[in-house]
């Protein structure tokens, strides 16, 4: 049930935002877009210093980016946003791979997708991604008034991560510690912030390339803690 509300929040947030955007004039969209960026910054920095461990952390990353650069996960992407685009996006608009990639990390990547999703699937309860779902139907306005169709179908990435995590909720929540989760965060936070350059026009980066992070970061915490490396 959390998961639906919040695509049904992000779809609702991306419409008025697709209707908003067009009116805006450049200048009032420059200002959004760096308030934006600034903001995602500080966002994915809290979310970073989640870590207590920062070789955990930079060995996530660099590994994480290594297998990510192997799989081309940012490639990958890329295409699907492409090939959404010339389907169903507005060919003025260059920025729909940019807007669906950029929106499915920030909606998918943090602690209360996490901690929500499990929360949701192993006692019903889906108050914590209620509380996410208004957050992310604000954001998903900003960001559809600025990059357009490409935000709205961050609604398939909500369904299969956030539904997939509260699906599995019984295997996950016996795998992953409070550190755990605490070094995903970071490692999401990372890229978080990566998001927020890309936003400022400072730092191009492949951050899809990163997500494996995500499952390499907790994992090194594991390795580092039980078995003592």
């Amino acid at each position: 049930m959390g998961t639906l509300i919040n695509m049904v929040t992000v779809f609702a947030g991306s419409c008025l935002g697709i209707l908003l955007g067009g009116r805006l004039p450049d200048r009032f969209r420059e200002t959004v877009m760096s308030g934006l960026g600034l903001l995602t910054l500080v966002i994915g920095i809290q979310m970073a210093l989640k870590t207590s461990h920062i070789l955990v952390l930079m060995g996530g990353l660099l590994i994480g980016g290594i297998l990510g650069e192997l799989i081309r996960i940012q490639q990958m992407l890329d295409q699907v946003g492409k090939r959404l685009q010339a389907r169903f996006g507005n060919v003025r608009n260059n920025r729909f791979s940019e807007g669906f990639i950029t929106a499915s990390l920030v909606f998918c990547v943090g602690p209360m997708t996490v901690l929500g999703a499990l929360q949701d699937g192993l006692t019903g309860n889906y108050e914590l991604l209620s509380i996410k779902s208004v957050l992310d139907g604000f954001a998903s306005l900003t960001f559809a008034a600025i990059f357009g169709f490409g935000v709205l179908f961050s609604i398939g990435t909500i369904l299969i991560v956030q539904g997939s995590i509260s699906l599995g909720a019984s295997l996950i929540d016996g795998l992953l510690t409070t550190p755990m989760i605490d070094e995903m965060t970071a490692a999401g936070g990372m890229m978080i912030i990566g998001i927020g350059f890309s936003l400022l026009n400072l730092l191009q980066l492949r951050i899809a390339n990163y997500l494996p992070a995500l499952l390499i970061s907790p994992l090194l915490l594991y390795l580092s803690t039980y078995l003592h490396f």
